[in-house]
């Protein structure tokens, strides 16, 4: 490239000048046009040409050759119409002046050209930097490995690094050691070295787990590479608008769920406040803190639902966040009051940036935190209204921006050291491996000897097999453990493996009409065994909400347990790529449309109501007290409750499920998953998971129940739509017969009435302790159901101060209820569930589960 004019290059410098002065104050600022003969500018930065070496840049090797673009297209940037070719390792040298943490940042653009000549060949070669893979290092840590780039494509990797002034910074380019190529070889077309603020990384990082806090140290030892910089609720954000030339992005594809939170655009100035901890144009531009997401109105008294984001990232190391905040939504500064999630896990409780901020409002800080990848590849973040709210119409939560960094381990080369452990290690090794041997030879004679001493196998005991693919495996031999002492323990050790092909051959090859419905899995069809027995089987596909966790959890939980009121598992397949469950057929499908809609079939009576009210109680009483560790359901609700021919109620769909707490836990801290309208505040809030979120589910129902109406109707008032919020008001006011479903009103009997408000509304405590559990919600049912049976008047001591209360004594004739406590320890709790699974039917009856809800 043509040396540029003298009074371009006056000019030049005086941008550059103007430009540290406006930008930055650091010592180290490098930016290098890799290949170039001259300076370029772009987006208000100096880049230095490096053919001539000076200012501080050095380039270790003479090889490298320079590598111009013939023909780049007029829009494309100067630094990348030119690069850098290493056909061997070689490096740039940087001479750091200022300690501490620097911006990395690595430009490339592949594009091919016909006149350049190769160092190993002597010949004009077609190099076409595309065809490139090679590696990328500093200061002993991999930046990129076996890295390359798409032609035509401007890439930039940026790192955070953390130099010693004593050190000296190398960044090394080499052809892999995986490209088979006659002439591998490596380029970078720009290259840009920086001084970040002096605190840009701090030492120690808080870790959310689910066992708390925890903190990951030493963060001055390890590299980031910049994953992700989002601008929340506002617009792209391009390099020439941030302080050090970043690039930010909209969250929009982000959001878990579209319009989950509101943008809000701030007008006024940002106050930056010189204070540790608080952010300045360094750590993050205007265009960040200006904008944001707010919680969405969705005019209910309390907001109960978190805005969440989801971030595609790599899998096998552990993330850098930094959520940024600036309170510009407030009127006041003590307004704003909320929490903060990372991966489901509390990040920081009750976060309220005016006392961070000194009551400031508009005034910039930051958080950071470690988060490992989800299974899935994903990190997910939340932010959510606290209850420590001072009012329902000030719960709000914001979030300004997102930067993900992946961290980095810094690696030295310690061969002396290496050297004299391997010295101590090789024995050892030896040593160690001698004894393995030993044992191994001694525990094959002592199970020889066990066999010969082991008696035949007692006839009648049958063996199951359960194969299912990664990520788990198992097989076993010997009969599962029973829970119950009931006929159907050998049942449950049948093959729970079904062949594809009977499968298609019940469902006439999934024939559509056999589809009786459409859940989150997939479809559900009516099959008919070979035997005659009616099934439903349950298909995943592709693209479907729930996959293979929900697959293998409904397996493992349903393997496990049975009980009649809730739905068997007959079996699974698992083949050419199918996910499929195959559970015992319910003749009248789910409660919900025995309650209310367009397919409504609104016959149950008041007491039919309850009864099916008392059997799905005991399912999930069994579900939490059955063993010794609890199986919370996590999505009870209406459509879940399935009906036999004979109005016996069976809880289903147990792909969410998850095992509870142990006896030394308090809660499950996971991800909220559930129905809108069924879920538990308290779970929405903290993320911690209890047995009591399956209660405040259960308890909505109850309402569904009573009330015949939707969980929520959008098609209502603001004060009416929500079921629960509804209902309670009226109960509240003594007034519960307001809200009965009309068709059965008049067969309510008042003290059956009043009974069962009280225990929907325990149910729907805002707080998991003040709810009852299972077992005494069961009881209370099945009083609720006596009084409704009997003519039980109120009870004196329950109503003291009306008149009745002095009158006369009545006669009573009382049913042998029970009124002691339900069971509280394990034992009692299976003797119980052992009674109840006694009267499960041996036959087998195939189970139909229709959700056309999502999660």
């Amino acid at each position: 490239m043509a040396n540029l004019s003298p009074l371009f290059l006056l000019l030049c410098s005086l941008l550059l000048l103007l430009q540290s002065l406006l930008f930055s104050s650091a010592s180290d600022d490098f930016r290098v046009d890799c290949g170039s003969t001259g300076s370029t500018i772009t987006e208000n930065r100096l880049f230095m040409g490096d053919s001539d070496a000076g200012g501080g840049v050095s380039l270790s090797s003479t090889s490298a050759q320079s590598f111009e673009d013939d023909n780049p297209p007029a829009e494309l940037p100067p630094p990348y119409r030119t690069a850098r070719i290493f056909e061997k390792s070689s490096s740039y040298r940087f001479e750091i002046k200022e300690k501490g943490t620097h911006i990395v940042r690595i430009h490339f653009f592949a594009f091919s050209s016909e006149n350049y000549k190769s160092f190993r060949s002597f010949s004009s070669m077609n190099y076409d930097l595309s065809s490139a893979v090679f590696d990328v290092s500093a200061l002993g840590s991999p930046l990129l490995k076996d890295f390359s780039v798409e032609k035509g494509k401007q890439v930039v990797k940026e790192f955070i690094i953390h130099m010693n002034s004593e050190e000296t910074f190398d960044l090394a380019f080499a052809p892999s050691e995986k490209d088979n190529s006659p002439y591998p070889f490596a380029f970078v077309n720009a290259i840009e070295v920086l001084s970040a603020s002096a605190n840009f990384i701090p030492g120690s990082v808080p870790y959310p787990t689910s066992g708390g806090l925890k903190q990951f140290d030493k963060m001055s030892e390890k590299s980031l590479e910049i994953v992700l910089r989002v601008n929340v609720g506002g617009p792209n954000i391009t390099s020439a608008n941030d302080t050090q030339g970043r690039n930010w992005i909209p969250d929009d594809e982000f959001l878990l769920v579209d319009d989950s939170g509101m943008p809000f655009k701030f007008n006024g100035t940002i106050n930056y406040l010189s204070r540790p901890g608080l952010s300045s144009r360094e750590i993050a531009p205007d265009g960040v803190y200006n904008t944001a997401r707010q919680m969405p109105n969705l005019n209910l008294q309390r907001q109960v639902f978190n805005i969440t984001w989801i971030f595609g990232v790599d899998l096998n190391r552990p993330y850098f966040i930094r959520l940024h905040f600036c309170d510009i939504v407030s009127k006041l500064p003590g307004d704003l009051i909320f929490n903060v999630f990372v991966n489901g896990h509390v990040a920081e409780q009750n976060l309220q940036p005016g006392k961070v901020t000194n009551q400031v409002l508009a005034a910039p800080f930051y958080r950071d935190f470690i988060a490992d990848a989800n299974a899935d590849g994903s990190v997910h973040v939340s932010v959510g209204v606290s209850y420590m709210a001072s009012t329902p119409s000030k719960s709000n939560g914001i979030l300004n921006g997102v930067e993900i960094m992946g961290v980095i381990e810094r690696r030295r080369n310690h061969s002396n050291s290496t050297k004299k452990k391997l010295l101590v290690l090789i024995p050892c090794i030896v040593g160690g491996s001698l004894c393995i041997a030993l044992l191994a030879l001694a525990l094959m004679v002592f199970v020889k000897r066990r066999k010969q001493q082991t008696p035949k196998k007692i006839k009648g005991s049958t063996t199951w097999k359960w194969s299912i693919s990664s990520p788990f495996r198992w097989t076993s031999h010997s009969p599962a453990p029973s829970r119950d002492n009931g006929s159907s323990t050998t049942n449950r050790h049948l093959c729970l493996h079904i062949p594809f092909a009977e499968l298609k051959q019940a469902t006439n090859n999934f024939n559509e009409k056999s589809c009786i419905g459409v859940g989150g899995f997939g479809k559900v069809y009516k099959g008919v065994m070979r035997d005659g027995t009616k099934v439903a089987v349950k298909r995943s596909m592709p693209g479907s909400n729930q996959g293979l966790r929900e697959f293998q959890a409904e397996i493992i939980i349903l393997s496990q347990i049975q009980h009649k009121h809730l739905v068997s598992l007959v079996g699974y397949c698992e083949e050419e790529s199918e996910m499929i469950l195959v559970y015992e057929f319910v003749e009248k499908g789910p409660l919900k449309k025995h309650l209310y809609g367009p397919d409504c079939v609104c016959t149950l009576s008041w007491e039919q109501r309850l009864e099916i009210c008392i059997g799905a109680a005991r399912g999930l009483h069994y579900l939490h007290t059955g063993s010794s560790q609890a199986i919370i359901h996590r999505d009870v609700k209406s459509s879940n409750i399935l009906l036999d021919e004979d109005n016996l109620a069976k809880v289903a769909d147990f792909g969410l499920s998850k095992f509870g707490p142990t006896f030394s836990q308090t809660h499950v801290s996971t991800a909220v998953k559930g129905s809108f309208g069924y879920l538990d505040p308290e779970y929405f809030k903290l993320h911690r998971l209890t047995e009591k979120s399956d209660v405040y589910s259960f308890g909505v129902v109850l309402l569904e129940v009573l009330c015949a109406r939707p969980v929520i109707d959008s098609t209502l008032s603001n004060d009416t739509n929500s079921l629960a919020e509804w209902a309670l008001k009226w109960q509240r006011k003594g007034m519960t017969e307001t809200i009965v479903d009309p068709g059965i009103k008049d067969q309510v009997n008042p003290n059956s009435l009043r009974k069962f408000g009280e225990t929907a509304a325990r149910c729907l405590a805002d707080h998991g302790a003040d709810r009852p559990t299972m077992g005494e919600v069961l009881w209370n049912l099945e009083y609720v159901l006596q009084l409704q049976r009997t003519a039980i008047q109120r009870e004196p001591h329950e109503n003291s101060n009306t008149d009745d209360a002095a009158a006369a004594p009545v006669i009573i004739e009382m049913p042998n209820v029970r009124r002691a406590p339900p069971p509280t320890t394990v034992s009692d709790a299976a003797e119980q569930a052992s009674d109840e699974t006694s009267e499960f039917s041996t036959r087998l009856v195939f189970s139909q589960l229709v959700t056309n809800e999502g999660r």
